[in-house]
């Protein structure tokens, strides 16, 4: 019996003079109805989301943790780094997603293809990935999350979020990967019910740091890469001191005016754990690592 979930193709987003064509794929079911973003760099396209429908998800009690493994990333030369003081109890800079909380939703399905989307980390060596509803992925923020999702028949995954399912993908669910969704249920259901938590998961790998195509002294976009905990602030140093940049639902912070493109860079997690980085060179499309990771909570 075929999947009731039915495959998305890749979408093209087109750039202003400053930025070059990006692919990236958005999660979704049924038809395309491609979307265009209004920032100066593309934004990923949209498509119609997954079939059926849900309620709202909704924060039960706490559930307990795993912990996963994840993929090592490419080893470059490191930039230095200093990290704060792990911090402790909550996490005061959570969005929608927040530890130590329990949610519930759906998981269905998707075509994840090499892995890439809505994030653009680009393609993933590991598909165990998902696309989280456009509510709780919440411009971006859920990017690079790991969750641990879990169905009734007590099956569970530790998925990464690296892409986006909109509307009206309900809040509370996640589209997975063909690979994620089968460590659940067979395919053949099409979706699940499923309560899923925020992780903070061991790994041995760093931090890796990357600058958008396009970028230049004159504009740029900033991305973490390979993060323990999800980012919530970027920060780059200038003339009159540090500078937070906004980030659009396309995962990168950005400086529209070049103000601190190339110098030194502050990264924030959920928890309030600042990393500095230094050495990060003004290089398009490369990934350079760090000597430095958010603490384990």
């Amino acid at each position: 019996m075929p999947p009731l979930h039915p495959r998305r193709p890749w979408r093209i987003a087109f750039a202003s003079a400053v930025s070059v064509v990006v692919l990236a794929s958005v999660a979704g079911c049924g038809g395309p109805s491609p979307a265009w973003h209004a920032a100066p760099t593309p934004a990923a396209g949209t498509s119609t989301p997954a079939v059926g429908t849900s309620g709202p998800g909704s924060p039960t009690a706490a559930a307990d943790a795993t912990t996963p493994t994840t993929t090592p990333t490419t080893a470059r030369p490191s930039a230095t780094g200093s990290p704060s003081p792990k911090s402790v109890g909550v996490a005061p800079l959570a969005g929608r997603i927040r530890p130590n909380i329990t949610y519930r939703g759906k998981a269905t399905f998707y075509d994840a293809a090499d892995g890439g989307g809505a994030c653009l980390f680009g393609p993933a060596s590991d598909l165990m990935i998902g696309a989280m509803n456009q509510t709780d992925y919440e411009s971006a923020k859920a990017c690079g999350a790991y969750v641990l999702v879990k169905a009734a028949n007590g099956n569970s995954v530790t998925v990464r979020i690296n892409n986006l399912c909109p509307l009206p993908c309900a809040p509370g669910q996640i589209d997975l990967s063909p690979q994620a969704f089968a460590k659940l249920a067979n395919r053949s259901l099409g979706e699940v019910p499923i309560t899923w938590k925020l992780l903070s998961p061991s790994m041995s790998d760093t931090i890796s740091i990357r600058y958008k195509v396009g970028s230049s002294q004159w504009w740029c976009g900033i991305q973490a890469i390979g993060h323990r905990n999800p980012v919530a602030l970027l920060e780059v140093r200038t003339s009159s001191g540090w500078r937070q940049l906004p980030r659009p639902e396309y995962n990168y912070f950005i400086s529209a005016n070049g103000s601190g493109c190339g110098g030194p860079i502050r990264i924030t997690d959920i928890y309030g754990e600042k990393l500095t980085i230094s050495g990060i060179k003004l290089k398009p499309d490369v990934v350079q690592p760090t000597r430095v990771q958010f603490a384990r909570h």
